[in-house]
């Protein structure tokens, strides 16, 4: 059983175990995500970082274990409740649409807040056409804040890696999340655009957001983490401010003696 959840605790895992047939994805990882802050996951591929992600947003069930989220419960609801709540999330390979616009992309993220419903959609009554002027609005709030207001009518297709990676961030934006979950966000991106990256993520935390990242880019990770787990083989090894993993031994061998 987890312990309560404290006042600056935003999300606590305990006894999280996730299986695939044999494969032990998840083995018993607890740790708690503190509200504000900066916490980032690492470890080397395979060792269950994304699978975590999937557990907490909704897209996987646990097979044991508790995840409280604002003090409650969330484990094993589905996504669009757990976005609800208030985790938004993105993707490693950004799922966008090829076929829609930067705006209709980033309105996708709005939909899970409609209230109009379908019925008002599939009509164009006058509630679901109000929605729609709102959403444009929000999206538009949520580009700008990206950096992208100016490329909204363009073709996903036209933006290189770093804007497409910047659309994906503006969708679950547009969720309204109290905490973001970032996968591999720096992953395959060029020096500036991890920096603009980095400008960005803390202008989000100065907006309020609580940031959970999965990330390889190292340098990248110590530099703008609070608190890193790392996760090897399913299992947390190790988990503290950057200074003490990086001199870890268990994480050196696991992870970093990889590149090193």
């Amino acid at each position: 059983m987890a312990k309560p959840v404290g006042p600056d605790l935003i999300l606590q895992a305990s006894g999280v175990r996730k299986y695939f047939g044999g494969i032990h994805a998840l083995e018993d990882v607890a740790f708690s995500v503190k509200a504000g802050a900066i916490l980032s996951m690492i470890g080397p591929n395979g060792a269950g970082k994304t699978t975590f992600i999937n557990v907490v947003s909704g897209i996987y069930a646990p097979d044991a274990g508790e995840i409280r989220f604002q003090g409650q419960d969330i484990a094993g609801l589905p996504a669009h409740l757990v976005a609800a709540r208030g985790i938004g999330r993105t993707f490693q390979l950004e799922e966008l649409f090829g076929s829609l616009s930067v705006l209709e992309n980033v309105m996708v993220g709005c939909h899970t807040r409609m209230r109009a419903g379908m019925f008002a959609a599939g009509f164009s009554l006058p509630s679901m056409r109000r929605e729609d002027r709102q959403m444009r609005e929000e999206a538009m709030q949520d580009l700008a804040m990206v950096g992208l207001d100016g490329r909204a009518h363009d073709a996903i297709s036209q933006l290189p890696l770093g804007e497409r990676k910047l659309v994906g961030i503006a969708r679950a934006l547009a969720m309204k999340p109290t905490l973001l979950m970032l996968d591999e966000p720096a992953g395959g991106l060029a020096a500036h655009e991890v920096d603009r990256l980095v400008r960005l993520l803390y202008t989000l935390l100065d907006n309020g957001l609580t940031l959970f990242i999965v990330e390889h880019n190292m340098p990248f990770v110590m530099s703008i983490s609070e608190h890193i787990v790392v996760l090897d083989e399913g299992a947390k090894i190790a988990e503290g401010p950057p200074g003490e993993i990086r001199a870890n031994e268990d994480v050196i061998k696991a992870y970093l003696g990889e590149e090193h």
